[in-house]
């Protein structure tokens, strides 16, 4: 795979992939409230459109689905970018649009925000895995777990799990519970969340009735959270990504080499706020999904990577561990080929 050579700056020198981002940083006011209307006027619209439809006949409402998904996708990438404080210049305005915007995906915006910078601070560190991350067990690690272990793995790394009840799961019912270990912000951040989600539904459903809201709100939500899981999944679990252990982690080759390029067709790309642009992305954080592009096609040194598409990245489905020895990811079939190889559970024949 070829790969960027971001890291190769001199010591105590500015890297020069820091000067090429900067100028890309800078969010434009009107192009950031063109997005809000073009992304959440459309949803509430079409929202409106299956109450009418659903009138005559729920499947007529159905068809619409998708397409609400797609900019129900929209608006969480709008929230993502505000988590990374890049969407406006004001912290305030970022906070409020992106808590607005999350909540259409019932996401504690705070708390989601906290989690995900974790996860873009780390990528690539097989040391500090399991923050807000697809999780990957090495095959050492899988080869050395309990049967239990190895089946609720097996079970989460299911695509028929992953990209079908897990997002439900995830959005639906994990995300309205804080944990221990959570800061009192982020706990703030999910009883708030779950108190507008009380206050956004309970009306819908006087006026429309639990069936019908579920009928028009579960397939949309199903939709696009399959397809945004989809999309994490990909960005980081594809041929030849880079992991390693922290004391040989950097972070470029984190950001660049551990995060895919998923070329996508003109109207997907719309749809997902270029986030296929996803190595660049991981590099700078804070640059407005609108200016991804443009820093792609204007800076040669973000080009010279391998990139992945709609068809090369079904190929990422048949990965489900890192082998740290060969340095890719696996399917299961690595773990009979490690024992082997270390002698774990090989019965030794008696001497005579």
């Amino acid at each position: 795979m070829t790969t960027t050579r971001l890291d190769s700056a001199p010591v105590g020198k500015r890297p020069a992939w820091l000067d090429a981002v900067a100028k890309y940083r800078r969010p434009h006011t009107g192009r950031s409230i063109a997005q809000i209307v073009t992304t959440v006027g459309p949803y509430l619209l079409l929202w409106v459109a299956m109450v009418v439809l659903a009138k005559y006949s729920i499947w007529l409402s159905l068809l619409l689905t998708p397409i609400a998904a797609g900019f129900l996708i929209r608006a969480f990438i709008i929230s993502h970018d505000c988590g990374h404080g890049g969407f406006f210049r004001s912290r305030r305005a970022n906070t409020i649009t992106g808590t607005l915007t999350s909540l259409l995906v019932f996401t504690p915006y705070e708390q989601w925000r906290h989690e995900h910078a974790q996860h873009h601070a780390t990528g690539g560190d097989l040391d500090n895995r399991g923050i807000g991350d697809i999780a990957t067990m090495t095959v050492a690690e899988y080869a050395a777990a309990s049967r239990w272990t190895r089946f609720r793995y097996r079970l989460h790394r299911s695509p028929w799990v992953l990209f079908t009840i897990g997002p439900m799961i995830q959005f639906m019912i994990l995300q309205r519970f804080s944990r221990r270990k959570m800061s009192s912000r982020e706990h703030w951040s999910i009883w708030q969340t779950n108190a507008m989600i009380a206050g956004m539904v309970a009306p819908m459903w006087l006026l429309l009735g639990p069936k019908t809201y579920f009928a028009i709100q579960m397939p949309t939500m199903a939709i696009a959270c399959a397809v945004g899981v989809w999309l994490f999944y990909v960005q980081h679990q594809f041929e030849g990504v880079y992991w390693a252990r922290h004391d040989e982690w950097k972070f470029e080759k984190g950001a660049v080499d551990g995060s895919s390029f998923y070329k996508l067709p003109r109207l997907l790309q719309w749809i997902t706020g270029s986030i296929g642009y996803h190595h660049i992305h991981h590099l700078s954080p804070n640059i407005p999904n609108y200016n991804l592009e443009k820093c792609y096609r204007e800076n040669p040194m973000f080009q010279n990577v391998k990139h992945i598409t709609l068809r090369s990245s079904l190929r990422s489905l048949r990965f489900r561990l890192w082998d740290e020895e060969a340095g890719q990811l696996v399917g299961y079939s690595a773990v009979g080929a490690y024992r082997k190889r270390h002698g774990i559970g090989v019965r030794t024949k008696s001497p005579a």
